[in-house]
């Protein structure tokens, strides 16, 4: 962490020890460090974290898969599987407020971290797990990947074309919601800490994320008893509301209401839709759903993308037009907000990340360093927080252990 510019953030004072890799791990603990909390990142000497090498593209020889979700952290290797190196994590984890680690169960346990050791020696520490289907149930214990999981949970299976394939989501959306709960469920038992005294551990995994975020279509499915199917870019239970085509592209268009659906018929010319029985009401429009879809379609062709834009948004009427990555990340808006910022990194100079998508108005998130190089902390955290000696680390360096 650069000791040049302190954290003013809401967890400033809290030390997080992260021993996560890949994603949904060091996203929970990216967003930890954004809030102010002092991340120190444990890797594996000479390997690091996976993501280190997904690439390309690559920026001083990092990927960016790994600049994206491991800024405002420190990086020490340290060798888990040597005696002295679990000697040295657990001495890490005495001083921390937080442990977070997606290991396969028991794996901390195996180092010596075991429940009984954590409430004898760090009593306040709270633990957060991440795994692939958790400790309990039939599949507790099994690795997890985001794909593998869209699949399994339900995801894929209403995401697509309903003719065509399903389909997963465009980046990783299980690993990084399980990421958010992670450092929401964190949060929680940190309020819990400041009100009880004690930590306590805590665990989220891939597989209950997964089903929770079928949300509304679980609702559906709990409630009718019927199987959800897929409706590409529409909605289960709101129409219109999708996209649709126009004289010179296509539009996404969100009619949410029966008011906002009166105004919108007006505005295509066929206020008589308002009164038809089929589309009066937002429900006669789902049943219908397909001659309602088919309509808008031929309407929405007579002008171009940005006239409809412009006449719907001038009436409230959500729509909008599909832009690219390149198109969202330069948008004025986005700039206005600091969702692109620009760091230094060690080796890959000027580096470019996304912004923080939170805001506190007394304690501000801020980033404070770029994603580490491997390793580049180590003597430091030794020297500052276990008092080690430059003797000591050279010999810690020598056997391999850092």
């Amino acid at each position: 962490m650069d000791r040049s510019q302190p954290s003013s953030g809401p967890l400033a004072g809290i030390r997080v020890l992260d021993l996560t890799r890949i994603l949904a791990g060091p996203h929970c603990t990216m967003m930890l460090g954004d809030m102010g909390a002092e991340v120190i990142k444990v890797e594996q000497p000479g390997k690091g974290d996976d993501t280190r090498s997904w690439g390309p593209p690559f920026a001083g020889g990092e990927s960016a898969y790994f600049l994206g979700v491991n800024r405002n952290k420190r990086s020490l290797t340290l060798d888990l599987k040597a005696a002295r190196g679990q000697e040295i994590l657990a001495k890490l984890a005495r001083g921390a407020d937080v442990l977070v680690e997606n290991f396969k169960p028991g794996t901390l346990q195996k180092m010596g971290l075991d429940d009984e050791w954590l409430r004898a020696n760090a009593p306040r520490l709270v633990h957060c797990a991440i795994s692939g289907y958790g400790s309990t149930g039939p599949k507790g214990g099994r690795p997890g990947y985001d794909f593998m999981l869209q699949a399994e949970c339900g995801l894929m299976s209403i995401t697509g074309e309903s003719a065509g394939d399903p389909m997963k989501l465009g980046v990783a959306i299980v690993d990084l919601c399980t990421g958010m709960y992670a450092a929401a469920t964190i949060l929680a038992a940190l309020t819990a800490r400041g009100r009880d005294g004690g930590g306590q551990r805590v665990e989220v995994c891939l597989y209950d994320t997964g089903v929770s975020l079928l949300a509304n279509v679980a609702a559906n499915h709990l409630v009718s008893g019927e199987a959800p199917g897929r409706y590409g870019n529409g909605h289960p239970n709101v129409v219109p509301y999708r996209t649709y085509p126009t004289r010179d592209g296509r539009i996404a268009l969100a009619v949410g209401n029966d008011a906002q659906f009166q105004t919108f018929a007006r505005l295509v010319g066929h206020p008589e839709w308002s009164e038809d029985p089929r589309f009066r009401r937002n429900q006669d429009r789902v049943v219908n759903r397909d001659e309602m879809d088919r309509l808008v379609s031929i309407a929405l062709r007579r002008q171009d993308s940005a006239r409809w834009s412009a006449d719907f948004d001038a009436a409230g009427i959500p729509c909008t037009s599909i832009r690219s990555v390149p198109e969202a990340l330069n948008d004025p808006h986005t700039i206005a907000r600091d969702m692109v910022v620009t760091t230094h990194h060690g080796s890959a100079g000027e580096l470019k990340l996304l912004g923080i998508p939170f805001r506190f108005s007394a304690t501000p998130a801020s980033i404070r360093c770029a994603p580490p190089m491997l390793g580049e902390h180590t003597d430091e955290i030794l020297r500052e927080e276990l008092r080690l000696t430059d003797s000591d680390i050279s010999q810690l360096r020598e056997s391999g252990v850092i």
